[in-house]
């Protein structure tokens, strides 16, 4: 078919006219009717292809939106309530270490002598104690050898408090009725009159629960008996000789925890939690089945009347369910339970079935008005383009009577087979292809050519619409989780320890990606050794994150073992290696500073030379021993070597982000660069240390895109006042 200005050659109306030049006298009444069955014929069948690609499309779409809920609904649950496992099972570790040690003292008390100890002081209330308290009738002269000997612990109670923001306390109790405590809420010990409150810890759940199990405990949520805030108590008990010495244990706030479900509640979602009991714990209703009741008027969802939600409540307390359509008070939710398998509790997440149905019901109500907008114009185009038959067949009618007849029929037939074809599209078939017959090289060929069109367009778009939401829905949750594990293990807390005047510390982090492969640490392992890290992971982005994450743990549980920088090293990458199946490795820079002399010993595994400011007054690298990277060859040694710091001695330690920065034209940073940025002021504190370095980076790589994790961590040795 060709068109030349306003005239079309090959179409319907040249057939037309060379049939009146051809059979003048043949053109009948039939064509009249011919063409308006022809019409109808067109109307129906536009009719009935956009109901089909309108009932078809929002099927697909509705199944799509399913498919998606529950992808999301999984990797959600699942990672909730692997955080809280996490949360609760470093907890537990916490307590097997205060188990430990507290069976080493008692085995053999002679060995350990006898330390210092204090009852709660309300001046010292907001920093980090050891404090005795006696519950009532306990004479403190009767068994003062024994406290002396529980006192011992009172470093160790204080650093594990230090672990985590959320943990209320670190305690040992005492069968005798003594209570020794590490928290930094002294002032709570004692009433408005300033009077001391009685505590007695062998009238505490906690305390019942160990002893009766003879075992490692969690306890029920339960309100602090000091503060009045909601926690849980891990407690164990120990025994010497088949006796019992003490219980141990830490008890964390919930608060957190309860206020993250609070605001779980968004867009038709939520989240809740129950406990062993199937009592939900926490959950942002405040009304219905699911909001929380205190005590034993509790409900438990396993015994519901409702079968599904109790056999959901009770499915998830053991394993991870699928996701189920739960029917609750007139309304129809989505629901899923995942296990938290250190407490015997269930995270479980419910969607709205009725605010997941909305994008299809938008869908249906989308196509419906543009089949209704199609219908119109068709119509009023198919008004005009009758009158006008009629008008020209009226005049014609006489003469084109026979030929029509037979020629109909050859323009009529391409037209039953794109009905036919269109007739046959059914769900999981909805392209319809051109073919042979189709190329009659007029307006029906245009028809058949738009069918194809639409429908490979649509195809098209159901297919996009499923991966780019899918794809969305995984990146995000998984970055943000990512980016709130990272945050909450690194220390961010400045001055981190404002009771110590001998030095000053500060560090930075600013990953490349969403979530870095760097990280830094610094902890007291004791009341004179300060333990500072600095390290980084092979790769970027989530993967060198969760490698990163258990680097952090192992370094910080030796060093917590009283580890020299060698055996630390030595012990982590022994670790590493054991189940190395991503063949990652981390480079570590580790010190420890003996507080009341300066004495720093290190250890170096593979990292960047540290730079230190000494008497001379200006920064130098210092080119120390470097051992082999973390995590590849298993029986790698490292050595450790040692400095003295004197009051006003600096440390800069760094991860290779800093001296490969890169300008525009990829011209890198270098260390020179660096120590010259840490030398335009010597004398800063080591928070404007950072911030000079971190300024002369950026300023020189301009507007460059930063493609490694830079991280910094420096220190200031004061000395005894």
């Amino acid at each position: 078919m060709k068109k030349i200005r306003n005239l079309v050659i090959g179409g319907i109306e040249t057939k037309i006219f060379n049939l009146i030049l051809l059979t003048i006298v043949i053109v009948s009444a039939v064509f009249l009717a011919v063409g308006l069955y022809h019409n109808r014929m067109l109307k129906e069948l536009s009719g009935e292809t956009g109901m089909k690609q309108a009932e078809a499309g929002a099927e697909i779409t509705g199944e799509l939106m399913d498919q998606v809920i529950t992808r999301s609904m999984d990797r959600t649950a699942t990672m909730e309530a692997e955080i809280a496992d996490d949360f609760f099972g470093a907890l537990r570790s916490r307590v097997i270490l205060l188990g430990d040690y507290a069976a080493k003292l008692f085995a053999d008390p002679d060995a350990a002598g006898r330390a210092p100890y204090a009852a709660p002081d309300a001046q010292r209330d907001g920093e980090v104690t050891a404090q005795m308290i006696l519950a009532e009738g306990v004479h403190e002269e009767e068994i003062s050898s024994l406290l002396g000997l529980a006192a011992n612990m009172s470093d160790m109670l204080t650093s594990l408090f230090g672990a985590s923001e959320e943990t209320n306390s670190c305690f040992i109790a005492l069968p005798e009725g003594a209570f020794l405590v590490a928290d930094k809420r002294s002032g709570s010990k004692f009433d408005g009159d300033g009077i001391p409150v009685p505590y007695d810890p062998r009238t505490r759940p906690w305390y019942h629960l160990a002893v009766e199990q003879e075992s490692l405990i969690f306890t029920d949520v339960e309100t602090d008996a000091f503060t009045g805030d909601i926690g849980i108590v891990c407690a164990m008990p120990v025994y010497t000789d088949g006796k019992l010495s003490c219980v141990v244990g830490s008890d964390l706030f919930l608060t957190s925890m309860r206020d993250s479900i609070e605001a779980s509640e968004a867009d038709g979602g939520f989240h809740m939690v129950i406990n062993g009991n199937g009592h939900v714990v926490f959950s942002p209703k405040e009304e219905g089945i699911f909001r929380v009741v205190k005590g034993d008027e509790a409900p438990d969802l396993r015994a519901s009347e409702n079968e599904a939600l109790a056999r959901l409540a009770a499915d998830a307390l053991k394993e991870k369910t699928d996701v189920r359509m739960v029917s609750i008070e007139d309304a129809d939710y989505y629901m899923m339970g995942t296990p938290v398998s250190t407490l015997g509790w269930a995270m479980i997440s419910a969607f709205s079935a009725e605010a997941a149905g909305a994008p299809v019901r938008t869908l249906e109500e989308s196509l419906t008005k543009l089949q209704k907008e199609a219908e119109e114009v068709y119509l009023q185009k198919s008004r005009m383009s009758n009158r006008t038959m009629i008008v020209l067949l009226v005049a014609a009618i006489v003469l084109l009577f026979a030929v029509t007849t037979v020629l109909g029929k050859r323009i009529v037939r391409p037209l039953n087979s794109i009905t036919r074809k269109i007739s046959e599209l059914r769900e999981g078939n909805l392209e319809f292809r051109m073919e042979d017959t189709y190329r009659t090289g007029d307006e029906i060929e245009v028809l058949a050519e738009s069918f194809a069109s639409i429908s490979h367009k649509t195809l098209e778009y159901l297919e996009n619409v499923k991966t780019v939401t899918a794809e969305k829905e995984r990146i995000s949750t998984e970055l943000h989780m990512a980016n709130r594990i990272q945050e909450s293990v690194l220390p961010s807390i400045f001055p981190p320890f404002p009771d110590r005047p001998e030095f000053d510390i500060y560090a930075t982090m600013h990953p490349a990606k969403e979530v870095g492969g760097d990280f830094y640490d610094f902890f007291l392992i004791d009341d004179d050794h300060l333990c500072m890290v600095i390290a980084d992971v092979s790769g970027k982005g989530v993967p060198a994150a969760l490698f990163m994450m258990i680097s952090k743990v192992i370094v910080q549980s030796y060093a917590m073992l009283g580890k020299s920088a060698e055996e630390i090293l030595q012990k982590t990458n022994e670790a590493l290696c054991s189940n190395n199946q991503v063949d990652m490795f981390v480079t570590i820079w580790l010190g420890i500073l003996e507080i009341s002399t300066g004495k720093l010993t290190a250890a170096n595994a593979g990292h960047e030379y540290p730079a230190v400011l000494g008497d001379n007054g200006r920064f130098e690298l210092l080119k120390d021993n470097h051992g082999f990277v973390i995590g590849v060859i298993k029986n790698s040694r490292y050595r450790e070597y040692e400095l003295m710091l004197k009051p006003g001695n600096k440390l800069f330690v760094y991860t290779d982000g800093v001296p490969e920065s890169v300008d525009a034209e990829e011209h890198m940073y270098g260390t020179d660069r660096m120590v010259e940025a840490l030398n335009q002021d010597p004398s800063a504190t080591p928070r404007q240390l950072l911030m000079n370095v971190d300024d002369s980076v950026r300023l020189y790589a301009g507007e460059a895109r930063q493609f490694d994790d830079i991280t910094m961590l420096a220190l200031e040795y004061r000395g005894k006042n």
